[in-house]
């Protein structure tokens, strides 16, 4: 017999008591785990009993729990990226499944199209027009909870418009008249997805889009968790430059603490969607919507989420609503469609406002921004916007910005919004990404354990001619910046790691790269004012509570205990690969001896555990931009670096 379910009527023959429970039903209790196929736990799982609208997520320690009605049930588990699995049910209670890679694995990016299926949205919009789907587009529903299946439609291949900041290279300097380098820590790691982005399509990134301490930092390393009263440990290391023997390089590294998620503090959120005409692509919206369901899924009941969307103007889709009520949230973000111009001032105005409405004393309050970045109507200038984040960065709420898509991607105005307000910065290529940056380093992400975070390394004359930072050009602070608390610095996240190096010339090493200066007329110089120390610096930092205003301090000597770069940890010589690496892809005048060739016998020798296996898909992307050098036809404009 056919039905034909009209709106009203559905929801009334779907009720649990309309036709009375069926007397051969039961209810049985399934619990479980879902991992990948390293064995690592699954988060946002969707397991749903087949030919019923019974269905949970996983959680973000794969855990899952659901009651059937069936002792015979069988059990679907779905995931964007791997294969689906249907388990049948014969009595037991616990269950856990091992997921597999699909065979058009997610190496690049997922495509997720809208629903054809419409719901009534949570809310309202006010200014906000939603448009139909452009036609010609094949979107066809297939799961409520996370999978939706189309036509794959990418922006074109042309990077045109997409806008990077030029970089200035940190350049040797001389201890006798640069005794002091300050810089502001940089937990970012938008550059290294989008250079993996540029290298899988077989393109060489901008110059501009490669920041070296992103690229660095993007890894997590196996460093000792702090002890005592300060929220993060420092560690360092000495070896041999692995592109220039006779230098010195030094790792200075930060670990911050990790805090278990159940003692996490309660989290305002307000998710802050563009979702203008530019965003009508595969690889944005569609994206989003995912990636945010899936941050959706690590809320708790005391977490609140409120959703904010920009196009031509803003408007308010969702209320603060408890991260309990996950499907509502989940109901939210289904319905955004794409369509307008992009008002980005406007959004960020309104959800800060919505933010501080429902500020949460001691908790988490942060606007999590995702966008393309191109802002065209209203406040849109560079100096603009950050003039708009300063501001309201005074209300204690913190910003994270996601980018997505290509073609059209202003890197450069994503990066100034994180810096300026007091946040982070993440580039989302793929649905795995989405799940590094929103699951596995949920706590990092969102959760500030120090802000302000300061360095200051001051050289020893005896042991040093020259140093050169690597990377962190446009986080370069004046000495006098560093004891004054009103100025601006980087945040530090729960569990995240910070890791800079400096190259270091040493005493009585002849080189090309110390720049000759006069000597001074009214100050003596060359003199041992240190004589007999190993030290080789001395690092100090500068860090605020999350929500202090007073900065404390921290010092630590370093000595010169140089040892041989086999001996290093993986840590040291796994990052030491990355920096040679994105010098090579800057074409940097300060690579030296570098070659693709080094930086993948040093990263091959520190792998690691690495369970998520982003080392080993750094090493296949150093292979990719080796090869793609080999076959350019001037191959002069992309060195490779001396044989």
């Amino acid at each position: 017999m056919k039905y034909i379910i009209i709106s009203s009527l559905f929801f009334l023959l779907s009720s649990p008591g309309f036709f009375g429970k069926d007397s051969t039903t039961i209810d049985l209790t399934i619990k479980g785990v879902v991992t990948d196929e390293n064995s690592s736990p699954l988060a946002g799982v969707a397991v749903s009993e087949k030919g019923t609208g019974n269905a949970v997520a996983t959680g973000s320690n794969g855990a899952f729990t659901i009651t059937v009605s069936k002792e015979k049930a069988v059990l679907v588990f779905s995931f964007i990226g791997y294969e689906n699995q249907e388990v049948k049910l014969n009595g037991q209670t616990v269950l856990n499944i091992q997921m597999q890679p699909a065979a058009n694995e997610l190496s690049e990016v997922v495509v997720m199209g809208y629903a054809t299926a419409r719901k009534s949205i949570v809310g309202s919009v006010r200014g906000v027009h939603a448009r139909p789907a452009a036609p010609g587009r094949d979107r066809a529903y297939s799961d409520d909870r996370y999978e939706y299946k189309s036509e794959e439609r990418r922006e074109p291949g042309n990077f045109d418009t997409e806008d990077y900041d030029g970089i200035v290279e940190n350049r040797f300097l001389g201890v006798t008249a640069n005794p002091l380098s300050t810089f502001s820590i940089d937990v970012d790691a938008a550059s290294y997805s989008n250079v993996r982005r540029f290298l899988n399509q077989g393109t060489m990134p901008p110059p501009g889009s490669v920041r070296i301490e992103e690229m660095i930092n993007y890894f997590q390393y196996d460093y000792p968790q702090p002890e005592g009263s300060h929220p993060f440990a420092i560690h360092t290391e000495i070896a041999a430059a692995p592109w220039s023997s006779k230098n010195k390089l030094v790792m200075i590294s930060l670990q911050g603490a990790k805090i278990p998620a159940d003692e996490l503090p309660a989290s305002n959120l307000v998710f802050l969607i563009d979702v203008s005409g530019s965003m009508d692509y595969d690889n944005k919206l569609p994206l989003v919507k995912q990636s945010m369901k899936m941050l959706t899924d690590q809320l708790r009941e005391n977490d609140r989420v409120a959703i904010v969307v920009y196009a031509g103007s803003a408007g308010l889709v969702l209320p603060a609503t408890s991260g309990a009520d996950k499907q509502t949230i989940k109901n939210a973000i289904d319905n955004l469609q794409a369509g307008g111009s992009t008002a980005g001032g406007a959004g960020i105005k309104l959800a800060y406002k919505i933010a501080r409405e429902n500020f949460k004393k001691n908790g988490n309050n942060r606007v999590i921004l995702c966008t393309d970045g191109d802002f065209n109507v209203g406040v849109s200038s560079d100096a603009a916007m950050e003039a708009l984040i300063e501001e309201e960065r005074k209300s204690g709420v913190f910003l994270t910005v996601l980018g997505y898509g290509m073609g059209n991607y202003k890197d450069n105005k994503m990066q100034k919004l994180a810096n300026k307000g007091n946040g982070n910065h993440a580039y989302i290529d793929n649905l795995k990404e989405a799940k590094k940056v929103l699951v596995n380093e949920f706590g990092g992400t969102l959760f500030t354990i120090a802000k302000d975070v300061k360095l200051q390394v001051e050289f020893n004359p005896d042991k040093v001619q020259a140093y050169r930072l690597i990377g962190y050009e446009n986080r370069m602070l004046k000495s006098e910046d560093f004891n004054n608390d009103k100025k601006d610095a980087g945040e530090l996240g729960s569990g995240h790691t910070v890791t800079a190096f400096y190259e270091v010339i040493p005493v009585g090493v002849s080189s090309d790269f110390i720049e000759k200066v006069d000597g001074l007329k009214y100050r003596k110089t060359g003199n041992k004012t240190n004589s007999g120390s190993n030290e080789i610096l001395t690092v100090k930092f500068r860090y605020k509570k999350s929500d202090g205003d007073v900065s404390r301090l921290i010092e630590q000597s370093v000595a010169d205990n140089t040892i041989d770069i086999h001996h290093t940890s993986d840590n040291f010589r796994f990052a030491a690969a990355v920096a040679q690496f994105g010098m090579l892809l800057r074409n940097s005048q300060f690579r030296q001896e570098a070659t693709y060739n080094k930086v993948l016998a040093l990263a091959g020798s520190a792998t690691g555990e690495d369970r998520e296996g982003y080392r080993k898909e750094f090493i296949e992307l150093v292979n990719k931009a080796g090869s793609i050098v080999k076959n350019t036809p001037n191959p002069e404009e992309e060195v490779v670096g001396k044989k």
